[in-house]
């Protein structure tokens, strides 16, 4: 029997093959996912551990909790005068203070040097030939006073060269720095889209307004020193707001940030490569069952000969094991050319990650293999299943057909329950009280797949309907061919629900993300509407998300016309033993926010003072506070602050740009030894005029990293980072209709095996070839729409449960583009259906009449 199924998978060459595509598209999702992460994750761990290769310890400053990159809070920074009594310790063998913050460089045409959200790092370099000094020196030589280097990358990119004056921005207005040479960054090929810009230390500390302070202290152990020894000499001369780490375990906490984003787009991405494996279990489920049923009679014969159902069984799973190897190293493989079209892709969308060569861990192999090989087998045993219930008779009967299960009447039944099993599975995930977040997953990842299952078996019973309606234009455009199509589509509904539910998938997840950014889009336009009262314009950073100078502020509040300017800072504390975002505010945010106060009035955002604080109605709540009650918060640098709440307000839908708990921003100032600014509100005598805007342009000139703009532009502005989202997950998600494309494709060419005799009947009676390619054609199209209107609806009906749970997302249907992806589902219809259609054409009448 071995032999007899390897011969048969040889002797359908072209079934296999459309068949084995699904899975191959499937594993290389897997594949390339793994490689993609593993690439970056060695990227960063390169450049962290490289950071620290020539230390044995690093001094740096002590948060009173766990600050996160890039919120506004960061950890005390250290006296210069530290590093003195460190170098006077018998067990430090050398000693290096650094400064570091974010420059951007200043490109010829006056704006901030940005690619996508990647970062702008600025550093001192106090001594070039340091064995703490991880760059290379490519061109030029290291900083002196008012000069900088820069990365070779950003060198090339814009034309910058060795004694050219280029523009640095960090905390104060631009400065005319010489580029005194090019560096590379260790052994890592490229840093993605960061910036590095280097200066010696007193440059570095002006630029960063950190006159006799440092970030960090690098050290060195003395000959025979163990760094258990080092590190406990230097806890004696330490003060209380600073800490010391071996160079190991702060590369570890240096790593940490990324390793938590490169674990949350690892899952992110394997989900994506789920979706496609489960699509492609649909495909090759429906592709085996439709081959089995056409080779009733072979296996009859086989039957009749002396074969068991055991072995008929081993036969199918036989053929089924060697198609999911093939097809899973075939994916395997495949998945290092996704892996660098996903760097690509993020490259295009303005994110551009660091890249060391990809990466093929033996991980990754096991687990593509192992799913792909897994998926197929599950695939096939309802159709292996299938196989052993044909009657030996069935080898001498005409026409013969696989006989129905036992379980076949419970069909309906069966998908009703595993309907409403994964809907109030949906339900609970979404609604159910104290839930941790693995079990919210649990369930609605469950409740999605039952859904989804229970749905393709309900749509047996739709398909008649549904070809009949869908299937109406064909009848009118094709004449006899389209509605030929028509009626082959209601021949077997199980057949065509079985390939239309492949598409379904992958067009009702498409649907979700589509309502799902349409209401976010919608809800954040209606929040900036409702909260943005009287101001003119806005000023924030040219990305849109980065902080930026306080500098910029004051520098505009003297800009002629300005009348009021409102700044927001935001950062991070903790408050009743969590950490919270904490945001601050100046009196003019009295004349700029319009807020919905359940207690208290604008008058609160001018009076907080030294002790006052309002917070959102939902905090206010969870903590049953109301106007007068005390609120402890502990900053970063561990002092505390007892507030008074002055004032309750209710967010709109789409959020504000407010925390838990806002501030004055004299208080958050004293607590902050770097404030910056997320955005600022500008007044302005005559509103939003030309004259208003070349003013603050003209002003801002001195700040390349920010720019204004008005209501409208903000709100573009701040939405455009969700297009460049929206854009990776249509991408990853045309994955799954591609493998359903190929769904439709297979099913075609096998049903034109199986009309063979039907087709030539047709040619024989006068169809022409065009006539048999139109009918094939309207078919498939046929087929794609009722995919495409169950996919559509199901996946509004999706996203309105998951909308009606989340508090920030307003329900709103982008009709336009629901209508977008119905013309798509046309064209793949129309796509799948050129080879078959050109396959059947193409019969000989006479050998397609004698074809059984």
């Amino acid at each position: 029997m071995t032999a007899f199924a390897l011969r048969g998978l040889l002797g359908r060459k072209l079934r296999t093959a459309l068949t084995a595509i699904a899975i191959v598209l499937g594993v290389a999702t897997v594949s390339g996912t793994y490689v993609l992460t593993d690439s970056i994750n060695n990227a960063f761990h390169s450049i962290f551990y490289e950071t620290r290769a020539g230390s044995d310890a690093v001094i740096s400053g002590k948060a009173a909790f766990d600050v996160s990159s890039d919120t506004g809070a960061t950890a005390p920074s250290l006296d210069e005068t530290l590093l003195t009594r460190v170098r006077a310790l018998p067990e430090v063998a050398d000693a290096e203070g650094q400064v570091n913050g974010q420059a951007h460089l200043i490109g010829k045409d006056g704006k901030a040097i940005v690619y996508g959200g990647a970062p702008n790092l600025g550093f001192s370099i106090a001594n070039g030939a340091s064995r703490f000094n991880p760059l290379q020196l490519v061109s030029g030589r290291w900083p002196k006073a008012d000069e900088v280097v820069v990365d070779k990358s950003t060198a090339s990119k814009e034309h910058l060269q060795v004694g050219q004056v280029v523009g640095v921005q960090a905390q104060g207005p631009v400065r005319q720095l010489r580029v005194s040479g090019t560096v590379k960054f260790g052994s890592v090929s490229t840093i993605g889209g960061a910036t590095l810009a280097g200066f010696d230390l007193p440059t570095a500390q002006q630029l960063f307004d950190k006159p006799g302070k440092l970030d960090e202290i690098a050290l060195a152990a003395a000959q025979g020193v163990s760094d258990p020894k080092l590190i406990s000499a230097v806890h004696s001369v330490l003060p209380a707001d600073a800490q010391v780490r071996t160079a190991t375990a702060q590369s570890h906490e240096d790593a940490k940030d990324t390793d938590s984003f490169i674990s949350f787009l690892q899952k992110f991405l394997l989900g994506f490569g789920g979706v496609a494996l489960f699509v492609g279990s649909f495909v090759i489920a429906n592709s085996l069952s439709i081959t089995i049923a056409q080779r009733t009679r072979e296996f009859a014969t086989l039957r009749t000969l002396g074969a068991s159902r055991n072995q008929v069984l081993r036969s199918v799973m036989l053929e089924a094991l060697v198609m999911g190897t093939l097809a899973s190293i075939v994916g395997l493989f495949a998945g290092l050319a996704l892996a660098k079209g996903l760097f690509s892709l993020f490259d295009a969308v303005g994110f551009t990650l660091p890249n060391n060569g990809l990466t093929l861990e033996t991980r990754t192999i096991v687990v593509a293999l192992v799913v792909g090989i897994v998926v197929t087998l599950l695939a096939s045993l309802r159709p292996a299943l299938r196989a052993t219930r044909v009657p030996p008779i069935a080898a001498v009967r005409e026409g013969a057909t696989l006989p129905e299960s036992r379980w076949a009447p419970y069909r309906l039944p069966a998908a009703l329950v595993l309907t409403g099993i994964g809907f109030a599975a949906l339900l609970a995930g979404l609604f159910v009280p104290d839930l941790s977040t693995g079990q919210i997953l649990l369930l609605m990842l469950g409740g999605a797949l039952l859904v989804f299952f229970g749905i393709a078996l309900l749509s047996v019973r739709l398909i008649g309907p549904l070809a009949w309606s869908l299937g109406w234009p064909a009848t009118k455009l094709g004449a006899a061919a389209g509605a030929l199509a028509r009626d082959n589509s209601r021949r077997n509904p199980q057949r065509t629900a079985s390939t239309a539910s492949a598409l379904m998938i992958g067009l009702a997840l498409v649907t979700l993300v589509s309502i799902l950014a349409a209401g976010i889009v919608s809800s954040f336009r209606g929040s900036v509407k409702e909260i943005w009262r009287n101001a003119d314009y806005a000023i924030t950073a040219q990305n849109n998300f980065d902080p930026i100078p306080i500098a910029a502020s004051d520098a505009v509040k003297k800009t002629p016309g300005v009348t009021e300017v409102s700044d927001v800072r935001a950062g991070e504390a903790l408050a009743y033993g969590s950490k919270i975002g904490i945001t601050a505010v100046n009196p003019s945010a009295a004349h700029v926010f319009n807020l919905d106060w359940t207690e208290g009035s604008s008058a609160v955002l001018a009076s907080l003072g030294d002790d006052g604080a309002f917070v959102d109605k939902d905090y206010a709540k969870s903590h049953h506070l109301t106007v007068g009650s005390p609120v402890p918060v502990t900053f970063a640098d561990g002092s505390q602050e007892l507030f008074n709440v002055k004032g309750i307000f209710d967010p709109p839908t789409g959020g504000s740009p407010f925390g838990r708990v806002t501030m004055s921003t004299d208080v958050f100032d004293r607590h902050n030894p770097q404030p910056e600014n997320l955005y600022s509100f500008v007044v302005m005598h005559g509103g939003q005029t030309e004259a208003n805007e070349a003013a603050l342009d003209k002003t801002l000139k001195s700040f390349p990293n920010a720019k204004a703009a008005t209501r409208q532009k903000f709100i573009d502005n701040q939405i455009s980072g969700l297009s460049s989202i929206l854009n990776i997950l249509y991408v990853l998600l045309a994955l799954s209709v591609v493998v359903s494309l190929f769904g439709i494709v297979n099913t075609l060419v096998l049903t034109v095996f199986e009309r063979t005799r039907e087709i030539g009947m047709l040619r024989a009676i006068g169809m022409t070839r065009r006539q048999v390619r139109r009918m094939i054609r309207h078919e498939s199209v046929i087929t794609a729409l009722i995919g495409a209107f169950i996919g559509i609806a199901l996946g509004i009906v999706l996203a309105t449960l998951l909308i009606a749970r989340v508090d920030f997302i307003v329900l709103s249907i982008p009709f336009g583009q629901l209508i977008v992806f119905a013309v798509a589902a046309v064209f793949v219809g129309i796509i799948a259906a050129i080879f078959p259609a050109r396959r059947a054409s193409r019969l000989n009448v006479l050998e397609a009449l004698q074809y059984e």
